[in-house]
């Protein structure tokens, strides 16, 4: 299946509102932060960033003049503080702002922050983006939903994120993937059914292999491995259901033939069974929270109604669930995906994806 006729050529960014802004202050990720993201704009110049392979990256580095640099400087190192800490300054003197990127391509167009201690030369990232009130809902559903809590803040109309830790999927099947044995590949296949099950059940879009990183964590007699998206603007925008199932995107292929090389239709189907029991019962543990971020979901505008309308439709099908020809946002769709999720959990009975 073509490209273009899953994702939307442009999707746009949509702003945060009051009763959105008032659960972010609730839940704590509405803090003031001392820069925002139009300050970074202000850069003087940039040269592009190439990677080991002397390939262009898309991001340029970014240079201020010197007599904004130190404030700028500064605001981020606060902002580090702010996100990883309880904001004290006391190791301000023992962090260094490395490098200051800017990536022009995509939606968030983000500056990405790359700060070190200078005691131990250890450096992590932060990202800067303008707020996008799609990517705020994927961001809380993937920390609320997903084994991996995720860490981010909001002040105004600029959002802070913390790095996502991995290897991106595309880089991982070019240099990595032939170093994968054969029990490996068989953890991977099982995690990307896992992921492709999650992705579609909290209706997070545009899973392309270079939206998600691979994790390989070492255990005393094995490597597992973990997928975790790290890009979250096509949270519940586009109509197509198809655009939810990583499986359904070119640049998953070596993925998807890997699963149905290695593992059998019986572990597959079993496989999201677990999910679904594993999402079941976070919905539940987070009744309150998920129930909240509903509340604004339901009356928020984060899609067209043509797009709302096709992929209600597509689940209705999908599930026969009669309930979902009743929504009219994409927030009351996922509450009727919830709600199928838990009911079905509950009944331990279990839909079968085809």
């Amino acid at each position: 299946m073509e490209e273009e006729k899953l994702i939307s050529k442009k999707k746009p960014a949509f702003p945060i509102n009051q009763q959105l802004y008032d659960y972010l202050t609730e839940y704590n990720r509405n803090i003031k932060i001392p820069s925002s993201y139009d300050d970074l704009l202000r850069f003087a110049g940039a040269i592009n960033v190439y990677d080991k392979n002397g390939e262009d990256t898309l991001w340029i580095r970014v240079y201020y003049a010197d007599h904004e640099r130190e404030e700028i400087d500064l605001s981020l190192k606060r902002m580090y503080l702010i996100l990883h800490g309880d904001g004290s300054e006391d190791s301000i003197p023992f962090l260094s702002v490395d490098a200051i990127d800017y990536c022009t391509f995509g939606n968030s167009k983000p500056f990405r922050i790359k700060i070190r201690n200078i005691l131990n030369d250890n450096h992590t990232y932060l990202y800067i983006k303008k707020a996008d009130a799609s990517r705020v809902y994927g961001l809380e559903l993937e920390h609320i939903l997903s084994p991996n809590n995720i860490n981010f803040l909001v002040y105004k109309d600029t959002l802070i994120e913390e790095h996502v830790l991995g290897i991106p999927g595309d880089q991982f099947l070019e240099e990595n993937l032939k170093n994968v044995s054969t029990s490996g590949l068989k953890r991977i296949s099982k995690e990307f059914v896992k992921f492709n099950e999650r992705c579609m059940i909290r209706l997070l879009g545009d899973m392309r292999a270079y939206n998600y990183v691979i994790v390989a964590s070492y255990d005393f007699d094995q490597v597992e491995y973990r997928i975790r998206a790290m890009d979250f603007d096509q949270q519940s925008f586009e109509g197509n259901l198809k655009v939810y199932f990583p499986q359904f995107f070119k640049e998953n292929f070596p993925f998807v033939k890997m699963v149905t090389d290695n593992l059998r239709p019986e572990s597959i189907e079993q496989y999201k069974k677990e999910e679904r029991s594993a999402i079941a019962r976070r919905l539940k543990g987070s009744h309150e929270r998920v129930t909240d971020l509903l509340a604004c979901m339901v009356n928020d505008s984060i899609s067209t109604p043509e797009k709302v309308h096709q992929l209600k439709m597509d689940l209705k099908k999908y599930t026969n669930d009669k309930n979902f020809k009743d929504c009219n946002s994409m927030g009351e769709i996922l509450q009727v995906a919830f709600n199928f999720v838990t009911r079905n959990y509950e009944n331990v009975n279990t839909y079968i994806i085809n």
